[in-house]
Formats: structure tokens, sequence, C-alpha cells
């Protein structure tokens, strides 16, 4: 069958070359293949044969046509180059001892170091795509060079800078981490500094999420991100540069993701706030003190926010965030107000609803006897929208389930709302606490 393969191969290349016979080779056409039309003829068949022996998988062959048209004509063809992988990876597969199969390696990589130089402007194909394929080629056939391996991916993300392939800067990101873990050659600031640069990437493409959760992950069990290796590593920065706004905001930022609570957090974090006032370090701020039970300062910032913030989308984030810590510190009448506001803004927020359901729910107590029963309906209504809105995911609606429950089995009874005058199904108007005014409708538990 082989001898087969091959006869087929030497006739096909016979009706090659007659066909190539009746060719002009002296048109300009085919300049790239080489100076003169003799050359040209003959290089224009060296491709042929080494797609020939690509595919009877005669690589030794392929290596001499190869080689034939490197010398000659590398701008040719970019398929030169294609074949000329397959060819190396199929030779490294085959190596008989290691230092072949190093060799073997070394090419591959130089295919590609060669394909960047003559073909690194292809509109599709260019530098970004062959240097992809090099640093993923690295990976797999140079495992234990660390160095090489983070150099090889560095020099894909920079050519592909936002277009490029997030499992590419997972990769990267992964071994990086790996590297901080198992080597010395990797210090924990390089781990963060790499992070902070990268996690805009996955903000300008939010397609790769599931990319985004693996980028977390590795930042995160690779250890360098504890509170103690971030205060280490800004304390000096942030000595040297107090009113740097940039690393100010890279302090913070990672340091909040990071969930530290020291003395040295709150003093950068509300430094940047001085430097730089936003909504997203208010709530940063906010999320801090509350971790803290310091109600107080945690409001204090979020209503400093909401009072110049005048994007729609972030003033609803904020009353949310002062309704639920208006919620958390028993103060029933603000933390409705807010989200009652946060719900006009945004009436598709399962949290607002959640917010309010709670606060009616703690009212009910207040008003006691047959209206805080009653208030209690109000409530049951109230979740029973932030279960519909919330997603599943949310980490309110365990909690909103299990409160419709709660909040049924303190509904009036049947006689009581006999006592009342009020038959199942009538309207009913609350008339006490955070709830006066809402119209619901008459339930017996």
């Amino acid at each position: 069958m082989k001898n087969v393969k091959f006869l087929l191969s030497a006739v096909c290349a016979l009706f090659a070359v007659s066909a190539m016979a009746q060719q002009d080779f002296s048109d300009p056409k085919y300049a790239v293949w080489g100076d003169t039309p003799e050359e040209r003829q003959q290089n224009i068949l060296n491709s042929n044969f080494l797609k020939e022996s690509c595919d009877n998988k005669d690589y030794n062959a392929a290596a001499h046509y190869l080689k034939e048209l490197l010398d000659k004509c590398p701008k040719a063809s970019e398929n030169t180059f294609v074949r000329g992988t397959t060819l190396y990876k199929n030779k490294i597969n085959r190596a008989k001892s290691l230092s072949e199969k190093n060799m073997f390696i070394d090419s591959l990589m130089l295919i590609y170091d060669l394909r960047n130089e003559y073909f690194g402007d292809h509109p599709k194909r260019g530098t970004a795509y062959i240097l992809d394929r090099k640093a993923r080629e690295y990976l797999t056939y140079k495992p234990s060079d660390r160095k090489g391996i983070r150099e090889a991916f560095r020099a894909a993300l920079e050519a592909g800078g936002d277009s490029s392939d997030p499992e590419t800067v997972v990769a990267y990101f992964s071994n990086l981490c790996d590297d901080y873990k198992n080597t010395d050659e990797v210090m924990p600031d390089e781990i963060i500094a790499e992070y902070d640069r990268l996690t805009p990437f996955f903000d300008k493409n939010p397609e790769a999420a599931e990319y985004k959760s693996q980028f977390d992950a590795a930042f995160g069990l690779s250890g360098a991100a504890s509170c103690e290796n971030l205060e280490n590593l800004f304390k000096s920065k942030l000595a040297a540069a107090p009113d740097d706004e940039a690393l100010l905001a890279q302090a913070v930022g990672l340091m909040s993701r990071a969930k530290c609570d020291g003395d040295y957090y709150f003093s950068i974090a509300e430094k940047y706030y001085q430097v730089k006032p936003s909504s997203e370090t208010a709530m940063f701020l906010a999320q801090a003190f509350q971790n803290k039970k310091d109600f107080a300062k945690a409001k204090t910032y979020l209503n400093e926010a909401l009072e110049v913030e005048k994007d729609p989308a972030e003033r609803q984030k904020l009353l949310v965030r002062i309704a639920l810590v208006g919620l958390v510190s028993n103060d029933i009448p603000g933390a409705a107000a807010a989200a009652r506001q946060a719900r006009d803004l945004n009436p598709e927020d399962g949290v607002p609803y959640f917010v309010l359901a709670q606060c009616y729910a703690s009212s009910a107590a207040a008003c006691g006897g047959f209206t805080g029963q009653a208030t209690f309906w109000a409530a049951y209504d109230t979740m029973a929208k932030a279960v519909e809105l919330l997603p599943s995911d949310s980490e309110y609606i365990g909690h909103a389930k299990s409160s419709l429950n709660t909040f049924r089995a303190n509904f009036p009874s049947s006689e009581e709302c006999f006592f009342n005058e009020l038959q199942e199904g009538a309207r009913y108007t609350v008339n006490c606490g955070t709830a006066a005014g809402i119209s619901t409708t008459v339930r017996t538990r």
C-alpha cells in the first residue's frame, strides 16, 4: 500500500511538471517565487513536492524541500510555514533521542519566528496569531523552560492586545501563578501587578466570563493576593508617592477584592476617596465600614457619593447599598425610603423589593394586633416580587424564598379576619408602619 501511495505521488508530480511546462513564469505574478522563470518553476515544483511529502508522511523528503523553499523564496507562500510546523511536530513525535527531540523543537520554534518575519503583516493570521500558536507549542514541547514559557506568552499577549484569545490570557496567568507557587523565579508583586494589568481585558471582553472565572481562581489560589503581601507591596510605593491617583486606585481595588479590613486599608481607601471621590470608591468604603459594623460611617460615604452622582444606574446602586446598610443597622424607615427610590430607578432589580419586604415585616411587630398581622400581606406580596426578579445565583434568593413561608405563617386567621369584618380576597390598605398606604389582598394563614 505504501508503494502504491508513492507511485501515485510520483504520477501526480509528473502531471504537475507537465502542466507547469505550459505556464509563462516570466509573468510578474510569479515574482515571489524567484528571480528567473527557471527558478520560479523549480521553487513552485518544490512547494508541490513539500505538500506531497507531508501528505505521504515522508518527512525526511519534506525537510529537504522545506529547506530549499526557505533558502530561496521564504516570502512566496504562507503554506510553506504551515507545512513546516506539521513536518516538525511529526518529527518531534518520532524522535529517537532527547537530543534529537530538542533539535526538532528548536526547528519548530524557528519556523514560527520565520513565519512571523515574512507573514507577520497578514490581516488575519499575522503576528498576534503566529505568536499565540508559538506560545502554546512552547508550553506543550518545553514545559520545563518556565522562563521561556512566560516570555512566549507575554510576546503573544503584547501582540494580541485586547483582541487576544481569552484562553491564552488564562494560560499565561495560570502558569505565572504556578511558577510563583513552585519556583523562586516569580515574586508576589509580579502576580499582583499582572492581575491588575490583565483584569481590564475581561472588562472589555464580557463574553469571556468563563475564562474570567478561571483567571480569578488562579489569582486566589496563588496565595499572592494576601492582605499582608498587598500591604507590604504598596506601603513603600505609596510612601514615595502618597498622592499618586493610579497607584491608590490599584491598591484600593486589589485590597478590596482581597477583603482586607486592617487599618492600613482604611487609611488608603479614605485617602483615595479624598483624591478622587466616586460612587465606586464610596461602595468599597461602605462595605469595609459595614464589615466593621461602623454603619454610620458607611452611610456617610454612600450619601456623600449620592449627592454628586448624576448617572441613574450608579445612583440606583448607591441607593440599594444605602437600603441594605439601613436594614442591617435597624434603620427601618431609612432603609425603606432608599429601597423605594432604588426600585423607582430600576423596577426590574429584585434587591429593593427584598429590602422593602424585610422593612414591612420588621415594622409589623411594632404595629401589633390585627394591624400588624395584616402588614405581612404587603410583606409577602413584595417578597414574592423579589423572588420573581432575583437571579437564581443571587445571595438573597434563598433568604427571600424562606421568608415567604415565614410571612404566610404570620397572616391573620380566618376568625381574626371575620371579627374585623374582612372577607378573603377583599382589598385592604395597610395603615401602619413602613407599609402604610400599601394596598393588598386579604388572606388567611
